[in-house]
């Protein structure tokens, strides 16, 4: 006998009901207090796993100052995404995400010289001018700390939940609380955390050892009453693959490593689906000229 389990995701409401993007059903910002912790490598992997199990998915790369979504995802350099009326960007594809980045339109030698008004526009401009496709989610690949890009997208992207990267060293904690706090201030929902670089496992022996420190995802957790989604291992695969334009997801989609991100996705759409239902639909977009 075979058995066939499918799903049904539904749109689910912004902070203060802001007008939905054509296209995309529910945005999740993957964001951090600070670099360095992994953010960009898990915004990758979710939006592999929530794919893989059976959701239309995009990616955005929000990160303007250090777009790196598109290395990750083994896009070659100078690959450029068509165009429509020279108005609209058509997503890349890449293992089955449609995909945009501000490393699309330039070069990884062309360095962000902007101050934050330029800088917030970009953002919007590749969010609002691409035609996403139908998408159950769009994952935001948010640039680290708490700035204008933050505040720029809190104030006019309808961000249905955010997810807080971490690790489990008390600096990068104290970061991530940061975080927690910003998307608290203006209504967006924390659907939980992931604690990255959780122990370090030897490609030798197989040893574990908590270099980072233990705990710390959890008590961040704890203390602010959110989930916690899933620890993931310090381990030289991760780093290879992602950084070889093939992510663990679909590398080793076997891998326990490819596991634990499948349930932190699940986990991440089992949150989200407890939240409000949007109701109202998407506004397309209309383009009026004069003759």
């Amino acid at each position: 006998m075979d058995v066939h389990v499918g799903q049904k995701i539904h749109s689910h409401k912004g902070q203060k009901d802001i007008q939905s993007v054509p296209g995309v059903k529910n945005i999740i910002a993957v964001a951090s207090g600070k670099g360095g912790v992994g953010k960009s490598t898990t915004a990758v992997n979710l939006a592999l796993a929530l794919q893989a199990e059976g959701a239309r998915v995009g990616i955005l790369d929000a990160d303007i100052y250090g777009p790196s979504i598109g290395m990750m995802l083994g896009v070659p350099e100078g690959k450029r995404p068509d165009t429509r009326e020279n108005k609209y960007f058509v997503p890349m594809e890449a293992h089955g995400l449609q995909a945009n980045s501000m490393a699309f339109v330039v070069t990884d030698k062309t360095p962000m010289v902007w101050r934050g008004p330029m800088v917030s526009g970009a953002v919007m401009q590749l969010l609002q001018q691409t035609l996403w496709n139908e998408l159950d989610y769009l994952i935001l690949d948010m640039p680290p700390g708490t700035g204008d890009i933050q505040l720029t997208i809190a104030q006019k992207v309808p961000v249905n939940g955010a997810v807080i990267v971490t690790t489990p060293q008390d600096i990068a904690l104290l970061d991530g609380k940061k975080g927690i706090e910003m998307f608290r201030k203006v209504d967006i929902s924390v659907l939980g955390v992931v604690e990255n670089m959780s122990v370090h496992i030897c490609s030798n022996c197989g040893h574990e050892e908590p270099l980072f420190g233990h705990g710390g995802g959890e008590r961040i957790a704890e203390e602010y009453d959110t989930t916690l989604l899933g620890q993931l291992p310090l381990h030289l695969t991760i780093r290879e693959q992602t950084d070889g334009g093939t992510p663990s997801v679909v590398a080793e989609p076997d891998s326990e490593v490819a596991r634990r991100y499948k349930d932190i996705a699940r986990r991440v759409g089992a949150e989200l689906s407890t939240r409000e239902r949007n109701l109202t639909g998407s506004i397309s977009s209309v383009s009026v000229t004069e003759h």
